[in-house]
């Protein structure tokens, strides 16, 4: 209740007295602004033509003439604990997000679930009167919750958040999403034939959410979080909006980051005298791996070149398709009356993503899966990138160009993974602005601060009886109408994935070492000193001039860290960190049996099939002459098989990381009536290493009608949710051999059952390989 009740109660309600206080809905104050963040995803501050890039950004500039960019705003370097921080106002570790989900530890910093002593922005705003949204992507629970045998804890309604649609993982097919609604999963409304993408989609349903409040309740204000699935591979985009960037990134990234450079400085995003960071800054493989590099542009053949320049070009289309529909949520505040009494905040989460590697990916599943790219038969896919025959990622020399002018990316405690695009707007109180820019030292953790200093909100001290942390983050509101303020920011650290800096009144200390590197030793690093309130791109290390100057900021990191839960510090490689044993809700099982309508169950709740025998049993009751549907499927496109009937006949395809696809098929036609079917694959040998060779032999009623040699792929099928489902392929079809949502007629199926044999398969690179890319 929201307080004591002081009414008067006697056995006669005529004898006693009301109090509603206690009962009432919580009320926002009157002319109680609204909240619009916008999160964008792996997204350098050189992109945007906003900041200087060449992606132009219509909706973005629209926001950003009616408020304030900043050019001096941090992340934390990677996706959950950023995210963490702009719903919180505290720093990562202090909402257990020391890394991406997937690699939790049994650690307070690290545990990958916000203590209830964090409270979200949506938890205070929803007791403050205000309706809350969530639209997008969470990446904010554990993976062993993320299904729907799992607690609901760490969920958007489970912090706040009264609505949400979009994705719970750290990336999505934009074609093909794996959607869920509030607690449960759904299917997209419509097909990408039907002109169906994510990012419209999300569009779609944050319009329709804020409209279902206001047609009832219009004076109620609203927090809305919207989180795009751009620019975060895979890369999908429409290709009218792929093409209209043909030709502008011939030149290669490293021509690009020039130019860019050229028009910060015009802009005012950098000052003047900013130098251009090397695109290699620290030696490979001493500090960072070899999969970090940039391969120089002149050193390229002209097909890579083409394939290279085709890649950013799909990532461009995706930006500026995803800011047009975001216009049109935009068009919607506006002509409803609302924009002006909106606070929008506009991010993203961290720099431009190196997880494509030197050479980028036309199908990152053969990444995840450790199976070498074919530059011939990429080349034949350069007409179909950004579509659903793709699932690509760009080369880390784009990564490095569109974080200009700064070193590295994504990952790294350097200014090219932590030095991120902001726009605040308020048209209501920034009328006089008009797209300044603000150059004072900020980070994630001073934007919900900022918010409530918008709102007039004071946090409050408990939540759900909870004490909570106190707000590590500052406001920014000073600066809307101060350009040339102190910063009230001070000091900053960062910790990530064994990175470590400081940021201290226009200084910043670096620890050289490599992410993820395996290196440990900690207390043997070289600490880089930089005076980045003149040498912004980290140029000149001066850390022998100020020895006492790096002695004292150390000591301070040291200090801070132990107040933040940092420690202990881990670089363990992806493989000893992302895959390490973590409490799961079920044991390992051999047998697991599924009914009808079961629907998106994620891979790694799912029978593993991998480099072993297995056995897929289902009893079917065929109704009609020639049924058709798909009996269970599990994958997409890019790696999966499906037992399924077509024309009457049963078949089974294996598609072997969307390479090429086993089918056997019955020798006859099903029968009417009562069937048990069965698809079994026998492993005879292993090779390469985690691929079984074998047998997969097809039955009916115990009778074997078809068999075919098959191999299994090593790694995971999907990292985008196209789970098992059973009765259709609930999303991206397995096979070219029936449409997406191929789903049963003149048939329906009972039970499906499979049991596994032999050991329990993982192979540990390739499974942290993946779950690394997913971030």
């Amino acid at each position: 209740m929201a307080g004591r009740f002081n009414g008067v109660i006697n056995m006669d309600v005529r004898d006693s007295t009301e109090d509603w206080g206690p009962f009432a809905p919580p009320q926002a104050r009157d002319g109680a602004p609204n909240v619009l963040y916008v999160v964008w995803d792996d997204t350098g501050i050189g992109a945007w033509d906003t900041f200087g890039g060449l992606i132009e950004m219509p909706t973005l500039n629209r926001i950003a003439e009616r408020g304030l960019r900043y050019s001096n705003w941090h992340t934390t370097a990677l996706c959950s604990p950023t995210r963490s921080s702009l719903l919180t106002g505290r720093n990562a570790h202090m909402n257990g997000m020391a890394c991406i989900v997937e690699g939790a530890g049994g650690y307070p910093g690290q545990s990958a679930v916000i203590p209830p002593e964090s409270g979200t922005v949506a938890e205070v705003l929803r007791d403050n009167g205000y309706s809350t949204y969530c639209v997008g992507k969470w990446h904010l629970t554990p993976e062993n919750e993320s299904n729907m045998g799992g607690s609901r804890r760490t969920w958007p309604l489970g912090r706040g958040f009264e609505r949400y649609y979009g994705f719970l993982g750290g990336e999505s097919n934009q074609w093909f999403p794996d959607l869920v609604y509030d607690n449960h999963t759904v299917d997209q409304p419509y097909l990408p034939d039907d002109g169906y993408h994510l990012s419209k989609d999300l569009v779609d349903k944050s319009i329709e959410f804020i409209r279902d409040g206001q047609q009832v309740n219009p004076d109620k204000p609203w927090l809305m979080y919207l989180a795009f699935g751009a620019n975060h591979a895979p890369h999908h985009s429409p290709k009218e909006w792929v093409d209209k960037y043909h030709g502008v990134f011939d030149e290669g990234y490293e021509v690009y980051r020039e130019k860019t450079l050229e028009r910060m400085k015009q802009l005012g995003v950098v000052p003047p005298d900013t130098e251009m960071a090397p695109i290699n800054p620290w030696p490979a493989p001493e500090v960072i791996a070899e999969i970090d590099l940039v391969r120089p542009w002149d050193e390229l053949g002209d097909d890579e070149k083409k394939l290279f320049t085709r890649m950013a070009e799909v990532y461009a289309g995706f930006s500026s398709y995803t800011d047009y529909e975001l216009g049109r949520l935009v068009d919607y505040l506006e002509q409803s009356g609302q924009l002006d009494n909106t606070v929008i905040v506009v991010v993203s989460d961290n720099g431009a993503s190196g997880e494509g590697s030197p050479n980028g990916s036309v199908n990152e599943n053969k990444f995840f899966n450790n199976w070498p790219d074919d530059l011939a038969e990429n080349l034949q896919k350069l007409d179909l990138l950004g579509g659903p025959d793709t699932y690509n990622h760009y080369p880390t020399g784009w990564a490095v160009a569109f974080n200009t002018p700064y070193k590295m990316f994504k990952r790294y405690t350097l200014e090219g993974g932590i030095a991120d695009p902001l726009i605040v707007s308020w048209p209501a109180e920034m009328s006089a602005v008009g797209g300044e820019f603000r150059d004072q030292y900020h980070h994630a953790i001073d934007i919900v601060p900022t918010v409530y200093d918008c709102a007039q909100i004071t946090p409050p001290d408990a939540i759900n009886g909870v004490t909570q942390y106190p707000i590590q983050g500052v406001s920014m509101r000073y600066t809307f109408d101060a350009p040339d303020a102190e910063s009230t920011r001070t000091t900053q650290y960062y910790e990530m994935l064994g990175t470590r800096a400081l940021y201290h009144d226009g200084w910043k200390i670096v620890a050289r070492h490599g992410a993820l590197s395996g290196i440990g030793n900690f207390g043997s690093d070289a600490w880089e000193l930089y005076h980045t309130e003149t040498d912004r791109a980290e140029m000149h290390d001066v850390a022998a001039d100020h020895p006492e100057k790096v002695s004292e900021m150390v000591g301070m990191w040291f200090a801070i860290a132990g107040r933040n839960n940092v420690f202990p510090l881990d670089d363990r490689t992806a493989r000893e960190r992302l895959t390490q044993e973590r409490p799961s809700a079920s044991a390992h099982r051999t047998e697991f049996t599924y009914y009808p309508g079961t629907a998106d169950i994620p891979e790694g709740v799912a029978p593993n099939i991998r480099n072993r025998s297995f056995k897929i049993r289902a009893d079917i009751d065929v109704t009609a002459d020639a049924p058709s549907g798909v009996i269970v499927a599990q994958g997409s496109r890019f790696g999966g098989h499906s037992l399924f009937v077509k024309d009457g006949q049963l078949h089974y395809v294996y598609n072997f990381l969307g390479i090429d696809e086993t089918l056997v098929s019955g020798k006859q036609a099903l029968t009417p009536g009562q069937h048990s079917v069965i698809a079994e694959f026998v492993k005879d040998a292993e090779d390469p290493p985690g691929v079984a060779n074998g047998t997969l032999h097809l039955s009916v009623d115990g009778t074997e009608v078809g068999s075919g040699a098959l191999r299994t792929q090593p790694g995971k099928f999907s990292l985008a949710g196209e789970g098992l489902g059973v009765g259709r392929d609930t999303a991206d079809p397995v096979s070219k051999q029936y449409p997406a949502r191929f789903e049963l007629t003149g048939l329906t199926v009972d039970h499906v059952t499979i049991t596994l044999e032999g050991d329990h398969y993982i192979n540990e690179d390739i499974e942290a390989h993946a779950m690394l890319v997913r971030e």
